[in-house]
């Protein structure tokens, strides 16, 4: 029998970890299962880009996986059951679903927007968590602009992805009057220097920074916020923190609680030695001490360690100790902006950093090296593997095995 890897979700981190195993390990031998909703990879940090009316690549996976004998299951998950080792889903194309038994299982179902419990944010905000979601938010900007009028936008939260959201909005679509709504001081992460570029950056785009403003409710038109102040908003794009499917959670893995997987150093399930989690669905402590943030660094990281811990552990060598880091943060400011920020061990800001187009162009080249990472899984692998892995390709097609 081969052993089965089921891995769940195929983002950043469930995409590079199930093509670098696939490359590492016999098809003979082992069977990869990568069960995703949607057929696309999603480009998750470049979706403010494609809710202000930009294209963004998203390559099929069908064509990332082909040529590894990875099988991809296009299905939406909806249990875990960790004791019977069984993945619950249910079919993208279909309204019947299934369950598939694994040895080895892979979680990385990543993040979803989190509303905090404030009202009216489900029914009448707009989020770039998802492609569809940004979708939506960028068919509503087209329909401000089509007004002729203008309009407003208000995006409430000041993290990364709600300046990246602001600034880009604002630069892309210059007849929208754009609001950032931040609970503190904007930028309040970054060191004094790079907090004067970003105000500098959104006064030279015409983003209007609202600080130490709380928002209590979400209207259609407009939101509450708690000085009882009401501002309106054509379109409200919600931007205030993350959270995680609560799977985990109800699968009995012992989670933190906010339903991130307890892991090991190798990203293994301290409950279940069978399971590994990487991405945003982790809660893994780095090697300055604190809980890795969500982010894509993140995800490369326990991706990284948690291919290396399942193949050393399949193999019988050494796990090898991937660093857990979190050297800064690397935030857009539309297409020609940006701020490069670099941390110390205790994640403070470091004085100095890097902003402008130079920024940009980092930026812009990490963007690409990811993408081309996860696209290229067969990229370096030897013929004779690459030949073995078509051939399970063709078999499972086939519903057949693979004789070596």
């Amino acid at each position: 029998m081969k052993h089965r890897i089921v891995v769940l979700g195929a983002g950043y981190a469930g995409a590079y970890v199930a093509g670098n195993l696939a490359r590492r390990v016999s098809p003979a031998d082992t069977e990869i299962t990568v069960i995703n909703a949607e057929p696309e990879f999603v480009q998750r940090l470049q979706l403010h880009r494609l809710a202000a009316g930009q294209e963004i690549e998203a390559p099929k996976l069908a064509d990332v996986f082909a040529g590894t004998g990875i099988r991809l299951r296009l299905a939406r998950v909806t249990a875990v059951d960790p004791e019977r080792q069984i993945v619950t889903v249910a079919d993208a194309d279909a309204d019947g679903g299934g369950e598939l038994g694994y040895d080895t299982l892979l979680y990385t179902l990543g993040s979803h927007v989190a509303d905090h419990g404030v009202p009216g944010v489900a029914e009448h905000a707009f989020d770039v968590a998802g492609r569809p979601s940004a979708l939506r938010l960028r068919e509503r900007l087209d329909s401000l602009g089509r007004r002729g009028e203008g309009g407003s936008v208000l995006v409430v939260g000041d993290g990364l992805t709600g300046i990246e959201t602001a600034t880009e909005i604002a630069e892309s679509r210059p007849g929208l009057s754009v609001a950032l709504i931040a609970r503190g001081e904007l930028g309040a992460r970054l060191s004094a220097g790079a907090r004067s570029h970003l105000r500098q950056a959104c006064d030279r785009l015409g983003v209007t920074v609202l600080e130490h403003t709380s928002v209590e409710a979400v209207e259609a038109t407009r939101v509450l916020c708690a000085d009882g102040t009401a501002l309106a908003s054509d379109a409200t794009v919600w931007t205030a923190g993350f959270a995680v499917n609560p799977i985990a959670a109800a699968s009995g893995l012992e989670v933190t609680e906010n339903g991130q997987i307890v892991v090991d150093r190798t990203m293994r399930s301290v409950s279940h030695p069978n399971v590994y989690a990487a991405g945003d669905s982790v809660y893994a402590i780095g090697d300055n001490g604190r809980p890795q943030p969500m982010s894509c660094g993140s995800a490369g990281y326990t991706g990284m360690q948690a291919m290396q811990a399942i193949l050393g552990r399949l193999t019988g060598r050494e796990i090898a100790n991937v660093k857990l880091d979190y050297v800064g943060n690397h935030i857009s400011l539309g297409r020609r902006d940006g701020i490069l920020q670099m941390v110390d061990g205790e994640a403070q800001p470091k004085p100095k950093y890097v902003g402008g187009r130079k920024a940009a162009r980092i930026k812009a080249g990490i963007l690409r090296m990811s993408l081309w990472t996860i696209s290229h899984p067969t990229f370096g692998l030897p013929k004779r593997k690459r030949r073995l892995a078509a051939a399970s390709d063709a078999s499972a097609e086939r519903g057949g095995r693979v004789a070596v």
